[in-house]
């Protein structure tokens, strides 16, 4: 039958596995780090999943193919679910929330020299203080309705940023609210979990810290989405990390 259905085009795909969560039938699956539509009667045509595509890969087209099969979709979803692993009955102890209260510690201060007579040592530099102000950091983990997201400046950072940029805590974590994720591997769309952080908190900016990979592109359009979805405009800004650590411009 002649039908609508979406057609991927893989050399604009990143692989940043976005459309993969967007889609409700699960026709969509990663392959060889490509999406690619795995049945036809499964995809329903509805395009749910071009909006998720930060690469316009993603496009409807009118064709012959077979007709969307609702039955096969619910076999195929019972048999996705039933090889997931069971989650604790008891929650992750991991992902409770608390706010961090920091004082700096005495092991973080300078270490002084025990004899005043030894010829020429310089005292030692102070150790670096973690400047994290909560717990969870995960975006799939935290609570939307934590109170520490009250009047915060938020931060919302790929995984691989704080490894690649030497001075992370002092420039970037200092004084924000820390969220993490990583679009290719977090097998999650971030947007809607972020619209409810600024749905349900008077959050006053937004820095978004993402790598220059093309599948880190994925995590600033879930934040355009979540301000989209939750009808809020605040001041926000993007900083590029390169892989070597330095900051493109």
């Amino acid at each position: 039958m002649k039908r609508n259905i979406i057609k991927i085009d893989e050399k604009l795909c990143n692989g940043c596995e976005l459309c993969v969560n967007a889609c409700h039938e699960g026709a969509i699956q990663m392959i060889d780090g490509k999406a690619k539509l795995i049945s036809e009667s499964y995809c329903d045509g509805l395009g749910d999943c071009l909006p998720a595509c930060p690469t316009g890969a993603i496009t409807i087209e009118e064709r012959e193919v077979a007709a969307y099969d609702q039955a096969a979709v619910d076999i195929h979803l019972a048999k996705t679910k039933a090889a997931e692993p069971e989650p604790l009955a008891c929650g992750c102890p991991g992902s409770h929330s608390h706010a961090i209260k920091r004082d700096t510690p005495a092991w973080a201060q300078p270490l002084t020299p025990m004899v005043e007579a030894a010829p020429a040592v310089a005292p030692a530099a102070p150790r670096v203080v973690s400047e994290l102000q909560q717990w969870p950091v995960q975006i799939k983990l935290v609570p939307p309705t934590a109170p520490y997201f009250h009047n915060a400046d938020l931060l919302i950072a790929a995984t691989c940023s704080a490894f690649s940029y030497a001075n992370f805590h002092e420039e970037f974590i200092k004084d924000k609210i820390t969220l993490i994720g990583c679009p290719k591997l977090g097998g999650v769309d971030y947007a809607q979990k972020l619209a409810q952080i600024l749905a349900n908190n008077e959050i006053k900016s937004v820095t978004v810290v993402r790598m220059s990979v093309p599948c880190c592109g994925g995590l600033v359009q879930s934040v355009k989405r979540a301000f989209q979805m939750s009808d809020t405009m605040i001041p926000w800004s993007v900083v590029t990390i390169g892989t070597d650590g330095s900051i493109i411009k």
